[in-house]
């Protein structure tokens, strides 16, 4: 069968965003969507839906032989402007700083907040007990000091990641607020599938990063057994800034220098 004759041809016009590589892996990803539930994707293209613009396959800009890490959160944030088809690259953040720490922009967005602060503390420049209020100060006036070797804004924070080869993906490429992010989350798991499986069977399989209970429910898959894995909790839980795990795993790559 087709893809065609099951998936809308919007969603196959999406795939522009992506790398040609990733054309023929995800085309088949979408023909496993429809075939798990045929009225998901015909239901989809009527309905309102986050990222807008077409942004839907935006985290496979990477090319797939660069691919090192797959970091895979929930789902895309809740807001228009937020919302861009990478996970936790929030659209409304620009500028990481100010002078009371963190900008405006970035503690609004939850996740992002605790992640930045969990590289933090994973590069010595915060005490895990003191990372909110006045702590964050004199890390700010360092990070916005003439000449700073530390990154400025959050599309470099996603550079840094990308050049590091992580595919920035969500577990439910789409948010609505009247479907539980789970449900969106269960009906995309096809693709994930498709996915995890080229990348699996690719000359240097990569590490799956897991973070959340809807990411986590992805071990269900049969290609999630093929990869090695880093699990946590999803960062917007303030654990996850003090966690070990994370703090290890990330810390070796300084995703906040240049």
């Amino acid at each position: 069968m087709k893809p065609s004759t099951c998936v809308p041809a919007e969603f196959l016009q999406m795939l522009a965003l992506a790398d040609p590589s990733w054309h023929p892996i995800l085309a088949r990803g979408l023909q496993a969507v429809a075939e798990a539930d045929p009225a998901y994707l015909p239901e989809l293209a009527q309905d309102q839906y986050l990222p807008t613009e077409g942004r839907l396959f935006a985290a496979f800009s990477q090319p797939f032989d660069a691919v090192r890490f797959v970091l895979v959160g929930e789902g895309p944030y809740p807001r228009a402007e937020s919302a861009t088809g990478v996970c936790f690259m929030d659209g409304a953040v620009q500028g990481l700083w100010s002078p009371e720490g963190l900008s405006k922009q970035v503690n609004r967005a939850t996740s992002l907040r605790n992640f930045i602060k969990m590289l933090l503390v994973a590069d010595g420049l915060l005490a895990a007990d003191q990372t909110s209020g006045t702590a964050l100060v004199p890390v700010s006036l360092k990070a916005r000091a003439i000449g700073s070797p530390w990154i400025q804004s959050l599309a470099a924070l996603q550079t840094n990641l990308q050049q590091h080869g992580f595919l920035l993906l969500n577990a439910a490429l789409v948010f609505r607020a009247h479907v539980a992010p789970l449900k969106d989350a269960r009906a995309w798991q096809p693709l994930v599938n498709v996915v995890l499986s080229a990348l699996a069977q690719s000359n240097a399989p990569p590490t799956l990063v897991l973070w959340g209970k809807i990411a986590v429910q992805l071990q269900a898959l049969p290609a999630v057994a093929l990869l090695p894995q880093q699990i946590a909790e999803h960062p917007y839980n303030l654990s996850f800034i003090q966690n070990p795990t994370m703090q290890k795993f990330f810390g070796p790559m300084h995703l906040l220098m240049k």
